[in-house]
Protein backbone atom coordinates (compact mmCIF):
# COMPACT_ATOMS: atom_id res chain seq x y z
CA UNK A 1 0.00 0.00 0.00
CA UNK A 2 2.79 2.34 0.79
CA UNK A 3 4.83 1.76 -2.51
CA UNK A 4 1.52 2.36 -3.82
CA UNK A 5 0.48 5.34 -2.42
CA UNK A 6 3.99 6.77 -3.41
CA UNK A 7 4.07 5.92 -6.82
CA UNK A 8 0.50 8.06 -7.49
CA UNK A 9 2.07 10.68 -5.50
CA UNK A 10 5.16 10.77 -7.56
CA UNK A 11 2.30 10.31 -11.10
CA UNK A 12 0.45 13.71 -9.48
CA UNK A 13 3.49 15.36 -8.98
CA UNK A 14 5.10 14.74 -12.77
CA UNK A 15 1.49 15.30 -14.03
CA UNK A 16 1.08 19.17 -12.14
CA UNK A 17 4.67 20.27 -13.30
CA UNK A 18 4.16 18.81 -17.10
CA UNK A 19 0.92 20.86 -17.01
CA UNK A 20 2.48 23.80 -15.28
CA UNK A 21 5.37 24.20 -17.57
CA UNK A 22 3.23 25.04 -20.74
CA UNK A 23 -0.62 27.01 -20.50
CA UNK A 24 -1.50 24.43 -23.64
CA UNK A 25 -1.04 21.19 -21.69
CA UNK A 26 -4.47 22.34 -20.15
CA UNK A 27 -5.95 23.37 -22.97
CA UNK A 28 -5.34 20.09 -24.70
CA UNK A 29 -6.29 17.96 -22.40
CA UNK A 30 -9.56 19.77 -21.34
CA UNK A 31 -10.17 20.44 -25.29
CA UNK A 32 -9.19 16.33 -25.67
CA UNK A 33 -11.80 15.87 -22.77
CA UNK A 34 -14.47 17.84 -24.39
CA UNK A 35 -13.99 16.31 -27.80
CA UNK A 36 -13.95 12.75 -25.99
CA UNK A 37 -17.32 14.02 -24.37
CA UNK A 38 -19.28 14.61 -27.59
CA UNK A 39 -18.25 11.68 -29.38
CA UNK A 40 -19.47 9.21 -26.17
CA UNK A 41 -21.77 11.00 -24.38
CA UNK A 42 -23.87 13.35 -26.50
CA UNK A 43 -23.25 11.01 -30.14
CA UNK A 44 -22.20 13.97 -31.93
CA UNK A 45 -21.43 10.88 -34.79
CA UNK A 46 -18.49 12.47 -36.44
CA UNK A 47 -16.52 10.74 -38.84
CA UNK A 48 -13.49 9.80 -37.57
CA UNK A 49 -11.95 10.58 -40.85
CA UNK A 50 -12.38 13.92 -41.58
CA UNK A 51 -10.94 14.02 -37.18
CA UNK A 52 -7.86 12.50 -39.05
CA UNK A 53 -7.89 14.96 -42.26
CA UNK A 54 -8.21 18.04 -39.59
CA UNK A 55 -5.54 16.68 -37.23
CA UNK A 56 -2.81 15.92 -39.84
CA UNK A 57 -3.78 19.22 -42.26
CA UNK A 58 -3.49 21.31 -39.09
CA UNK A 59 -0.12 19.90 -37.76
CA UNK A 60 1.59 20.22 -41.69
CA UNK A 61 0.54 23.01 -42.26
CA UNK A 62 2.18 24.17 -38.78
CA UNK A 63 5.38 22.31 -39.18
CA UNK A 64 5.64 23.96 -42.92
CA UNK A 65 5.30 27.29 -41.30
CA UNK A 66 7.28 26.74 -38.51
CA UNK A 67 10.44 25.18 -40.73
CA UNK A 68 10.23 28.46 -42.98
CA UNK A 69 9.65 30.94 -40.48
CA UNK A 70 12.54 28.80 -37.84
CA UNK A 71 9.75 28.74 -35.74
CA UNK A 72 10.18 26.44 -32.38
CA UNK A 73 8.16 23.24 -33.19
CA UNK A 74 6.63 23.39 -29.21
CA UNK A 75 4.21 25.60 -31.83
CA UNK A 76 2.41 21.94 -32.75
CA UNK A 77 1.14 22.17 -29.57
CA UNK A 78 -1.07 25.02 -30.87
CA UNK A 79 -1.92 23.59 -33.99
CA UNK A 80 -3.27 20.89 -31.79
CA UNK A 81 -5.14 23.31 -29.75
CA UNK A 82 -6.56 24.12 -32.96
CA UNK A 83 -7.57 20.81 -34.56
CA UNK A 84 -9.93 20.39 -31.14
CA UNK A 85 -11.37 23.86 -31.94
CA UNK A 86 -12.60 22.76 -35.13
CA UNK A 87 -13.30 19.54 -34.38
CA UNK A 88 -15.96 21.23 -31.61
CA UNK A 89 -17.03 23.96 -33.31
CA UNK A 90 -16.78 23.68 -37.63
CA UNK A 91 -18.64 21.33 -39.55
CA UNK A 92 -18.57 20.93 -43.24
CA UNK A 93 -19.46 17.84 -45.58
CA UNK A 94 -17.21 18.78 -48.46
CA UNK A 95 -13.08 17.11 -47.17
CA UNK A 96 -11.75 19.99 -49.15
CA UNK A 97 -13.56 22.39 -47.29
CA UNK A 98 -12.15 20.75 -44.18
CA UNK A 99 -9.00 21.07 -45.24
CA UNK A 100 -9.18 24.44 -46.22
CA UNK A 101 -10.59 25.33 -42.95
CA UNK A 102 -7.85 23.59 -41.42
CA UNK A 103 -5.10 25.24 -44.00
CA UNK A 104 -6.17 28.82 -42.96
CA UNK A 105 -5.98 28.24 -39.38
CA UNK A 106 -2.88 27.60 -38.97
CA UNK A 107 -1.34 29.47 -42.20
CA UNK A 108 -3.22 32.56 -40.72
CA UNK A 109 -0.49 32.78 -37.74
CA UNK A 110 2.14 33.32 -40.04
CA UNK A 111 0.52 35.53 -42.55
CA UNK A 112 -1.57 37.73 -40.65
CA UNK A 113 0.86 39.18 -38.12
CA UNK A 114 1.37 42.82 -37.28
CA UNK A 115 4.71 43.50 -34.59
CA UNK A 116 5.19 39.52 -34.67
CA UNK A 117 1.97 39.22 -33.22
CA UNK A 118 -0.69 36.96 -35.32
CA UNK A 119 -3.74 39.43 -35.27
CA UNK A 120 -6.48 36.39 -35.42
CA UNK A 121 -7.13 33.76 -33.37
CA UNK A 122 -6.77 30.86 -35.79
CA UNK A 123 -9.58 28.38 -35.20
CA UNK A 124 -11.59 31.79 -35.51
CA UNK A 125 -10.18 32.93 -38.58
CA UNK A 126 -10.21 29.31 -40.50
CA UNK A 127 -14.32 28.84 -39.58
CA UNK A 128 -15.03 32.61 -40.54
CA UNK A 129 -13.17 32.63 -43.80
CA UNK A 130 -14.12 29.56 -45.20
CA UNK A 131 -17.66 29.88 -44.73
CA UNK A 132 -17.14 33.17 -46.21
CA UNK A 133 -15.07 32.02 -48.99
CA UNK A 134 -17.16 28.80 -49.91
CA UNK A 135 -20.57 28.87 -47.96
CA UNK A 136 -20.24 24.88 -47.61
CA UNK A 137 -19.71 25.34 -44.05
CA UNK A 138 -21.19 26.20 -40.62
CA UNK A 139 -20.86 26.84 -37.03
CA UNK A 140 -22.28 24.05 -34.85
CA UNK A 141 -23.58 25.48 -31.79
CA UNK A 142 -26.62 23.24 -31.36
CA UNK A 143 -24.56 20.53 -31.12
CA UNK A 144 -23.97 20.79 -26.81
CA UNK A 145 -27.02 21.19 -25.83
CA UNK A 146 -28.58 23.45 -23.40
CA UNK A 147 -27.96 21.23 -20.05
CA UNK A 148 -27.05 23.28 -16.75
CA UNK A 149 -24.41 20.77 -16.27
CA UNK A 150 -22.29 22.38 -19.16
CA UNK A 151 -22.19 25.80 -17.16
CA UNK A 152 -20.48 23.68 -14.34
CA UNK A 153 -18.07 21.75 -16.35
CA UNK A 154 -16.96 24.09 -19.15
CA UNK A 155 -16.54 26.86 -16.61
CA UNK A 156 -14.55 25.23 -14.02
CA UNK A 157 -12.49 23.59 -16.46
CA UNK A 158 -12.10 26.85 -18.59
CA UNK A 159 -11.79 28.74 -14.99
CA UNK A 160 -8.22 26.57 -14.47
CA UNK A 161 -7.23 27.80 -17.91
CA UNK A 162 -7.61 31.00 -17.74
CA UNK A 163 -5.94 31.24 -13.99
CA UNK A 164 -3.09 29.78 -16.15
CA UNK A 165 -3.52 32.09 -18.96
CA UNK A 166 -3.79 35.06 -17.16
CA UNK A 167 -7.25 35.96 -19.39
CA UNK A 168 -10.00 35.45 -16.87
CA UNK A 169 -10.84 39.41 -17.37
CA UNK A 170 -11.69 39.18 -20.64
CA UNK A 171 -14.00 36.14 -20.56
CA UNK A 172 -15.58 37.95 -17.78
CA UNK A 173 -15.97 41.31 -20.02
CA UNK A 174 -17.45 39.56 -22.69
CA UNK A 175 -19.62 37.85 -20.21
CA UNK A 176 -21.02 40.71 -18.52
CA UNK A 177 -21.23 42.83 -21.70
CA UNK A 178 -23.60 39.69 -24.06
CA UNK A 179 -25.59 38.49 -21.38
CA UNK A 180 -26.55 41.56 -19.75
CA UNK A 181 -27.24 43.33 -22.94
CA UNK A 182 -29.44 39.85 -23.91
CA UNK A 183 -31.14 40.01 -19.88
CA UNK A 184 -32.46 43.25 -21.28
CA UNK A 185 -33.75 42.59 -24.11
CA UNK A 186 -35.23 39.36 -23.41
CA UNK A 187 -36.52 40.29 -19.78
CA UNK A 188 -37.39 44.05 -19.92
CA UNK A 189 -37.55 44.82 -23.49
CA UNK A 190 -39.42 41.76 -25.01
CA UNK A 191 -41.04 40.63 -20.74
CA UNK A 192 -40.18 37.13 -21.98
CA UNK A 193 -39.85 34.50 -18.79
CA UNK A 194 -36.61 34.08 -17.64
CA UNK A 195 -36.63 30.34 -19.00
CA UNK A 196 -35.50 32.32 -22.15
CA UNK A 197 -32.45 33.25 -20.72
CA UNK A 198 -31.62 30.36 -18.92
CA UNK A 199 -31.88 28.26 -22.34
CA UNK A 200 -29.65 30.83 -23.90
CA UNK A 201 -26.74 30.93 -21.51
CA UNK A 202 -26.50 27.35 -20.81
CA UNK A 203 -25.06 26.62 -24.09
CA UNK A 204 -22.06 24.79 -23.67
CA UNK A 205 -20.85 26.35 -27.63
CA UNK A 206 -21.52 30.01 -25.55
CA UNK A 207 -19.17 28.73 -22.76
CA UNK A 208 -16.66 26.98 -24.85
CA UNK A 209 -15.97 30.22 -26.73
CA UNK A 210 -15.82 32.50 -23.69
CA UNK A 211 -13.41 30.34 -22.07
CA UNK A 212 -11.15 28.89 -25.08
CA UNK A 213 -11.52 31.32 -28.41
CA UNK A 214 -12.13 34.50 -27.21
CA UNK A 215 -9.58 34.40 -24.51
CA UNK A 216 -6.28 32.98 -26.61
CA UNK A 217 -3.72 34.92 -24.87
CA UNK A 218 -1.61 34.68 -28.35
CA UNK A 219 -3.87 36.70 -30.52
CA UNK A 220 -6.14 39.16 -27.42
CA UNK A 221 -4.71 42.75 -26.62
CA UNK A 222 -2.03 42.67 -24.14
CA UNK A 223 -2.78 45.13 -21.94
CA UNK A 224 -5.36 44.35 -19.05
CA UNK A 225 -7.81 47.67 -20.00
CA UNK A 226 -7.08 46.98 -23.45
CA UNK A 227 -8.28 43.71 -23.58
CA UNK A 228 -11.29 44.68 -21.13
CA UNK A 229 -12.58 46.96 -23.89
CA UNK A 230 -11.83 45.06 -26.36
CA UNK A 231 -13.85 41.87 -24.82
CA UNK A 232 -16.69 44.13 -23.94
CA UNK A 233 -17.02 45.36 -27.40
CA UNK A 234 -17.16 42.15 -28.80
CA UNK A 235 -19.68 41.43 -26.23
CA UNK A 236 -22.05 44.09 -27.96
CA UNK A 237 -21.40 43.49 -31.25
CA UNK A 238 -22.08 39.83 -31.11
CA UNK A 239 -25.92 41.13 -28.87
CA UNK A 240 -26.82 43.31 -32.29
CA UNK A 241 -25.76 40.07 -34.55
CA UNK A 242 -27.78 37.62 -32.84
CA UNK A 243 -30.66 39.98 -31.65
CA UNK A 244 -31.21 41.94 -34.44
CA UNK A 245 -29.37 40.01 -37.62
CA UNK A 246 -30.10 36.49 -36.42
CA UNK A 247 -26.74 35.38 -37.12
CA UNK A 248 -25.77 31.64 -36.46
CA UNK A 249 -22.68 31.89 -34.20
CA UNK A 250 -22.73 35.55 -33.45
CA UNK A 251 -20.19 35.98 -30.65
CA UNK A 252 -17.63 34.29 -33.58
CA UNK A 253 -18.50 36.43 -36.20
CA UNK A 254 -18.34 39.42 -33.90
CA UNK A 255 -14.81 38.40 -32.79
CA UNK A 256 -13.75 37.99 -36.10
CA UNK A 257 -14.56 41.78 -37.41
CA UNK A 258 -13.40 43.14 -34.42
CA UNK A 259 -9.96 41.01 -34.05
CA UNK A 260 -8.58 43.40 -36.25
CA UNK A 261 -8.26 46.12 -33.44
CA UNK A 262 -6.18 44.14 -31.43
CA UNK A 263 -2.60 45.98 -32.80
CA UNK A 264 -4.47 49.35 -32.62
CA UNK A 265 -4.75 48.55 -28.94
CA UNK A 266 -1.16 47.14 -28.50
CA UNK A 267 -0.17 50.40 -29.93
CA UNK A 268 -2.04 52.37 -27.18
CA UNK A 269 -1.93 50.58 -24.34
CA UNK A 270 1.66 48.92 -24.12
CA UNK A 271 2.64 45.44 -22.13
CA UNK A 272 4.45 43.00 -22.37
CA UNK A 273 3.61 40.40 -25.14
CA UNK A 274 2.30 37.07 -23.93
CA UNK A 275 4.94 33.80 -24.05
CA UNK A 276 3.52 30.39 -23.54
CA UNK A 277 6.13 29.51 -21.07
CA UNK A 278 6.11 32.17 -19.24
CA UNK A 279 3.67 34.97 -17.39
CA UNK A 280 3.96 38.56 -18.83
CA UNK A 281 3.61 41.20 -16.28
CA UNK A 282 1.51 44.48 -17.25
CA UNK A 283 3.02 48.09 -17.46
CA UNK A 284 1.86 50.87 -16.57
CA UNK A 285 -1.13 51.89 -18.65
CA UNK A 286 1.03 54.66 -21.37
CA UNK A 287 -0.38 56.61 -24.16
CA UNK A 288 1.52 55.55 -27.46
CA UNK A 289 4.14 58.38 -28.78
Amino acid sequence: MHYLLNNTRNWLNATAQFLNADARHYQLSFLAVFFCTGLIYLGWGLEISKVLLIFSTCLLTQFIGAKISGTNLQSLKSAGISAFSLCLMFRAELLWVIVLASILSIASKFLIRINKKHVFNPTNFGICATIALTNQAWISPGQWGSKGVWWFVIGILGFIVLTKARRLDTAIAFLLSFTGLMAYRILVFQQWPVDFLGHLFTSGSLLLFTFFMITDPASTPSHKIARIIWAAGIGALAFYLQAFQWINGAPVWALFLLSPLTPLLDYLFRAEKWSWTHTPISHPVTAAS
